[in-house]
Order: structure tokens, then sequence, then C-alpha cells
């Protein structure tokens, strides 16, 4: 857009001599002088405005309060700046942006840093210790306790080996072979079968989950 500037040097004219060529007034003047106006009137926006029209303004800090005009890229910026994200937001995203400052030139801000690597976000709970803080880090991908007794499910064994001392029938007499339903087995030593290695209880606790970029606004 250009400010219409006077082409022809009119008030130059008054003081020439009468008889200077260059003191009359020609069409060539007039069509001179309406050419530079027609220019500068044509580059100018329509009050009114139209989605089609475009100028150039002065883009403001996203600060700026006043009356001047707002450009598209003020707007933007203050929007993203101090409503949608202002300092400490976190910003979610499925694009991969390389740093900052390419956060910066996507949505506005000042200064973002890359936030919550592998992990999800809890709302804060004052109530639970583990989640009344801000910002607070905590829980595994994987769970390794060992059991301990209560824990362990109800179970029975098997008898293992044992020493038997003496066998007898219903009628008091001591036997030898195998035991039948009458006879009743008396023991003076035994031992239960073991099982298991006691290592720790290992197993997976993710939740399922979809990955995405945080970013986290500090100025």
């Amino acid at each position: 857009m250009s400010n219409y500037t006077i082409a022809v040097a009119w008030s130059g004219k008054d003081a020439l001599s009468d008889s200077n060529p260059a003191k009359v007034i020609s069409g060539s003047d007039f069509n001179t002088e309406f050419t530079a106006v027609q220019t500068a009137v044509n580059t100018k926006a329509d009050l009114n405005g139209s989605a089609t029209e475009s100028f150039s303004a002065v883009t403001a800090s996203s600060s700026t309060n006043n009356t001047q005009v707002a450009t598209t890229a003020y707007v933007t910026t203050a929007i993203a700046a101090n409503v949608a994200y202002p300092v400490g937001s976190i910003f979610t995203t499925t694009v991969a942006y390389a740093n900052s400052a390419a956060v910066v030139a996507a949505i506005g801000g000042t200064t973002w840093t890359a936030f919550g690597a592998g992990k999800v976000l809890v709302g804060v709970d004052t109530g639970d210790s583990d989640f009344n803080t801000v910002e607070e880090t905590g829980g595994a991908k994987t769970d390794s306790h060992t059991l301990t007794t209560d824990e362990m499910p109800a179970h029975n064994h098997d008898n293992g080996a044992y020493d038997r001392l003496l066998r007898v029938t219903g009628n008091n007499t001591a036997v030898s072979g195998d035991s039948s339903s009458s006879e009743v087995d008396i023991f003076n030593s035994g031992t239960i079968a073991s099982a298991g290695g006691g290592s720790a209880h290992t197993h997976d606790v993710v939740q399922p989950y979809i990955t995405v970029y945080f970013w986290k606004r500090t100025a």
C-alpha cells in the first residue's frame, strides 16, 4: 500500500514568468496527478472490509492492550500465549516438533520444554500421599515383589519320603509290606515335599496406552 504523493510541482508554476511554457497547466499535468491519486487509492483497504482484502500492519506484542489494529499474527500469538496455553500449561500433540522454537512457531508462547516422557498424566489428589504434589512421579512398568505367606494361594502338598516305625493291623499284629485299609502306620519321622524357588513375583503392570508428545510451557 502506498501513500499519495503530489506528482506535479503545482506551486512552482506560480513563480514562473508568463512567457515560460512550463507555467501552463496542461491536460498531461492533470493526468499525471490523477494517476498518482488513483494508484494510492487503489492500494488502500476498504474500511468496510471483506474476506478477500489484505493489508499490512505492524504486529503488536501479545501483551499489548489498546485500540490499534490487531493482525491475525497478533491474535494467534495472544490467544496461544495468554488464553489457551498460559505458562505452566501442557500441550498435547501427535506432531514431532523438533524443539521449543518449533512449538512457539506453531502455537505461540515463548519457551516450551518436552515433558512426561514415558509417563501418563494423573490428576493431583491432595488426599493421597502418592498423588498430592504437582509433578510428583512414581510407579514402574513391572512389579517385582516377593510374596508373603498370606499372599500365597491356599494349597496342599503331597506327602514326601518318610520313615516307617511300625505298621499294625486291626488286631494289633505287626506286619510288613503294603498297607491296607485295616492297617495303621506309625511314623518316627517324615518330610513334606517342597516346591517353588522363592524368587520375586514379577509381572507387567503397564496399562493400555497410546503415545503422544507432551510439551510444558515454561515462559
